[in-house]
């Protein structure tokens, strides 16, 4: 199967004749508009509830960062060493094996092949439950070794491989609730994975404290409590959802069956590459976080803390991206290359002109975020620093990051890969490099860390900007 095409006629099952969006009478009405409708406005529809749901999901992480923060110094400078590992999970199943779920099922939703779409969500399910196990797995057995790695010792690292033990026994339904929202997504619903978000992040805000610092016959768990919470609400999404499309009332129908191989090349074509992409900034900032703790422990915390907004912008972007995503896979997919290019530079500027205006914010004001965590000089000037020579180019991220999102819906996802790679490179590994052999300052960590996001931003315009990414067919001239 070529890159960004659909199967071969012969390797497709056959389309129902009465049409392929009968099944359920909501589908076509979510297809049609991301074919003909306005850009900005069909971006915007599908990007917002997603952003919402991430923002408070975000909002419950500082929320519970702040919780935390009562624990302790020690507790705070856990949350910041587990806090990349578990980033990384979150990539990896929402903007790495789900892109390539969502990217599948947009494919084969704009080309009228809807028995492929929900064969996809079978599959999506096999895999979320896989790979949710390897990553309690690998969490329990090499997470403490990584945690010391970054700096943990004493009663931070403790107080780490406690609250990761908790939250990574959640990773089985975690994986499988992100793969079925991104199947959502591809379809163009972003209703249902939204409502069930959201309710999840308002009894988080709940429970994740009573369990904390106990409350009636619950009791005080302190950071262990912080992971319990989280694994209980993924417990509770999956159930819900696994059974929701199981009887058919959502946008696509899940019906277990035989696993097939051409399914799961198609997600894992764009998956995997993806999946490879997101490692690397979450890589990058293990290896960043393990050069700060070189400073001690009160610089990693406001390391921590700063770095924090950095995954703050994520929900935001991904939002955005996921939105571009569907709606250049259905083009692909439908043989309309040229809007599908187009819908990707408009995705990708409104994604820049977000990012930069928070990083502008943030590195005039950064004590506005800042002393909301730690009013302790040692811990907030750090942070401060930070800010003020890496936010100012967050719009770079915020391009980068939402034409790779284009990539995946076109299954063309090796420039983003190679941009990430100079990402990792240069803040990672050059970075490392000056402040471990030759004793650089955390100034100069920090520049290597802004140089890294121009590298990003400016390999995946060229390469869009080339037509390496998306190029018009000859089918887009036909039509």
């Amino acid at each position: 199967m070529n890159e960004g095409t659909a199967p071969k006629a012969s390797e497709v099952e056959p389309t129902p004749t009465r049409g392929p969006f009968s099944v359920h009478p909501g589908a076509a009405s979510l297809r049609e508009p991301l074919l003909r409708g306005p850009i900005i406005g069909t971006l915007l529809r599908l990007a917002i509830p997603t952003t919402a749901v991430l923002v408070a999901q975000s909002a419950v992480g500082v929320a519970e960062s702040w919780y935390v923060s009562f624990l302790g110094t020690d507790a705070l400078a856990a949350a910041s060493l587990v806090f990349p590992v578990f980033m990384l999970m979150t990539m990896l199943s929402n903007g790495g094996i789900g892109s390539g779920v969502a990217s599948a099922v947009a494919r084969a939703l704009g080309a009228n092949r809807r028995e492929d779409a929900e064969a996809l969500v079978w599959h999506a399910v096999v895999l979320g439950a896989a790979l949710g196990l390897g990553s309690s797995v690998l969490a329990w057995m090499w997470g403490p070794a990584l945690y010391r790695a970054l700096g943990g010792e004493a009663g931070a690292l403790a107080a780490a491989v406690e609250y990761s033990n908790y939250l990574f026994a959640g990773a089985v339904p975690f994986w499988v609730v992100n793969l079925l929202a991104a199947a959502l997504r591809g379809a163009g619903d972003v209703k249902l994975p939204a409502v069930v978000t959201l309710a999840g992040a308002g009894v988080m805000v709940v429970v994740s404290p009573a369990l904390i610092f106990g409350l009636g016959p619950i009791p005080r768990l302190g950071i262990a409590g912080a992971g319990l919470a989280l694994g209980l609400f993924y417990v509770g999404a999956a159930l819900w959802l696994v059974r929701h499309l199981a009887t058919g009332r959502a946008s696509l129908r899940l019906t277990p069956g035989r696993l097939r191989t051409r399914w799961l090349r198609d997600i894992l074509r764009v998956g995997l590459p993806t999946a490879l992409g997101a490692v690397q900034p979450n890589l990058m900032v293990i290896i960043v976080t393990g050069a700060v703790g070189l400073f001690g422990v009160e610089v990693l915390a406001g390391y921590g803390i700063a770095s924090r907004l950095d995954y703050l912008l994520v929900p935001l972007l991904f939002g955005m991206g996921t939105a571009v995503l569907t709606m250049v896979g259905v083009n692909v997919g439908a043989g309309n290359h040229e809007r599908a290019r187009r819908v990707a530079w408009v995705g990708a500027w409104m994604g820049f002109a977000l990012t930069e205006a928070i990083g502008l914010g943030a590195a005039l004001f950064p004590m506005a975020w800042m002393r909301f965590f730690s009013q302790d000089p040692a811990v907030v000037e750090p942070g401060i620093l930070y800010l003020r020579i890496v936010a100012p180019l967050y719009g770079l991220l915020g391009l980068g990051f939402v034409l790779g999102f284009a990539a995946q819906g076109s299954a063309r996802v090796l420039w983003p890969f190679l941009a990430g790679t100079a990402r990792l490179v240069i803040a990672a590994g050059f970075g490392w490099l000056a402040v471990a052999r030759f004793g650089a300052g955390l100034d100069t960590l920090f520049v290597f860390v802004s140089v890294a996001l121009v590298a990003y931003g400016l390999v995946t315009a060229v390469a869009m900007g080339t037509g390496a990414i998306l190029r018009a067919g000859p089918e887009a001239e036909r039509r």
